[in-house]
């Protein structure tokens, strides 16, 4: 068969995308909501063909076609001429090799200053599909998070299930400071929840229901969720990216509450990325 016919079939093999697939769920992109950026399948999957051409060993394939995966819905490397950008990624990985390219440009693309200064700032968003927060939440599944104040069940439980985005500063709370949908509809205001505890909380100001927490696991009446003690309650927070000062009383201004959530978003999804090479 010529090589440009094995070519094709190998793209269009069931099998070979199913392993995409799986690769892409290890990563935890566990449903198709998560995956949003057809670009930058379509490049992962050539990766992968081409990967498994060079002889690739399994394991190093899976984690190159990973980070590769999540570094470009990151940076949006196919999102604006995506046929430019594959030809320059084609040529490149031939001349240097898939392993040598693929890490030479992570490592000039995911710099420090990137998840410490750039991503907080992009994701100064209110879309609930724009890439830094599907890859928050993939970052969650994959790490095991627990659902906000959830004692057992994880992101990815709700996640598969059809769990709440609850907004943390309740969106009419905000809309009765005047805070259009933009505002308080931010990726930073929301977290994933089981619905009864999204219920519980309803409408109540933060410094009201982050208090009833609080008493909550010193002995309170339990009003939201399972948790019960001070140290899972704390945890569960830093999984969900909360100040813990929350529980002590410090409610900041909204604005100021998004921009420290951010700053935690990005440095759980800077863990995620390490945890996948």
């Amino acid at each position: 068969m010529p090589s440009s016919n094995r070519g094709v079939f190998s793209f269009v093999n069931r099998t070979h995308f199913d392993r995409l697939t799986m690769i892409l769920r290890s990563a935890g992109f566990v449903t198709g909501d998560l995956i949003t950026s057809r670009n930058a399948i379509n490049f992962a999957y050539i990766l992968f063909l081409r990967g498994r051409r060079e002889g690739v060993p399994a394991d190093d394939l899976e984690r190159l076609v990973r980070r590769w995966y999540v570094m470009s819905i990151l940076t949006g490397r196919y999102a604006g001429n995506p046929e430019t950008t594959f030809d320059f990624d084609i040529r490149h990985i031939d001349a240097q090799g898939i392993t040598q390219y693929v890490e030479t440009v992570i490592e000039n693309e995911l710099t420090p200053t990137f998840w410490t200064g750039m991503l907080p700032q992009l994701m100064e968003t209110s879309s609930a599909k724009s890439p830094y927060f599907i890859a928050y939440l993939a970052a969650q599944a994959r790490l095991g998070d627990k659902g906000f104040l959830s004692k057992n069940i994880t992101v990815r439980d709700l996640l598969l299930n059809r769990g709440d985005k609850h907004h943390i500063f309740p969106r009419k709370y905000l809309q009765k400071q005047g805070l259009s949908r933009g505002r308080y509809n931010q990726i930073a205001n929301f977290v994933m929840t089981q619905s009864e505890i999204n219920i519980a909380i309803g409408d109540k100001p933060p410094e009201v229901y982050f208090k009833e927490i609080a008493e909550q696991v010193n002995g309170g009446p339990k009003l939201y969720g399972g948790i019960t003690d001070p140290e899972t309650l704390r945890q569960n927070f830093e999984e969900n990216c909360l100040p813990t000062g929350l529980l002590d009383g410090q409610i900041p201004d909204y604005e100021t509450f998004l921009a420290e959530r951010r700053r935690l978003m990005a440095l759980r999804i800077k863990r995620w990325f390490e945890v996948l090479g």
